[in-house]
């Protein structure tokens, strides 16, 4: 059977996500300092001029790394924003997708050095402020929908809810990597589903006492 010839967007598209799984690898496990642009595009089978086809800088193809990511998990929570789902449905899928968010490890360590860069250089971190606000206000956008579903209002802007709760996953993903013998990857998602849950619980307990329930 012939093989259907790719577009040319297609083999850009494609090009483009063969250098960021290479440069997920390779910067969790270097750093991005140390991570090239020559070891991204060897570690994916292409040129250095490929890599400069695709992006800007490092820099660059890092926040779209971190970007695809974030795009991923929030696939898997607007997916959750149906009445096809009952509250209790939403809520034991909201409990489980956060409970084990940062599993990947590479993933996390990306994050990780993202902030740390940020913390050190005002131009990656006004790059990192936008992706961080978008992600920011998607998890408010679903905080707010779940108490509408319930029927009540939030105790605290969404939004300062949703930066508590990134704040509280990447610090115990950090605590976990760094003191495993401490705090177990059993432990870890124990405590971001025992927040998750708290959260949805709280809003649902308020919901009854206004119906009188």
């Amino acid at each position: 059977m012939t093989r259907k010839r790719l577009s040319r967007e297609d083999s850009r598209e494609q090009t483009t996500q063969r250098l960021l799984d290479a440069a997920e690898k390779l910067i969790a496990r270097k750093g991005l300092d140390a991570a090239s642009v020559e070891n991204i595009a060897a570690a994916a089978g292409y040129s250095r001029g490929a890599f400069y086809s695709n992006f800007k800088s490092k820099d660059d193809l890092f926040i779209e790394l971190l970007r695809r990511d974030h795009q991923k998990s929030m696939a898997e929570l607007n997916a959750l924003r149906t009445s096809e789902l009952s509250v209790d449905e939403v809520q034991n899928r909201a409990r489980d997708i956060y409970g084990q968010m940062f599993r990947d490890n590479d993933c996390f360590m990306n994050w990780t050095e993202a902030r740390m860069m940020a913390a050190r250089d005002a131009r990656f971190r006004a790059k990192l402020d936008a992706l961080m606000a978008e992600k920011r206000g998607q998890i408010a956008s679903f905080i707010q929908y779940f108490h509408d579903r319930v029927g009540v209002a939030p105790s605290l802007p969404p939004d300062k809810m949703a930066m508590g709760f990134m704040s509280l996953a990447e610090g115990v993903k950090l605590f976990m990597m760094s003191s495993p013998t401490e705090m177990t990857q059993d432990t870890a998602e124990s405590l971001l589903t025992l927040f998750v849950d708290s959260i949805m619980k709280l809003a649902r307990l308020e919901a009854n006492s206004v119906s009188g329930k």
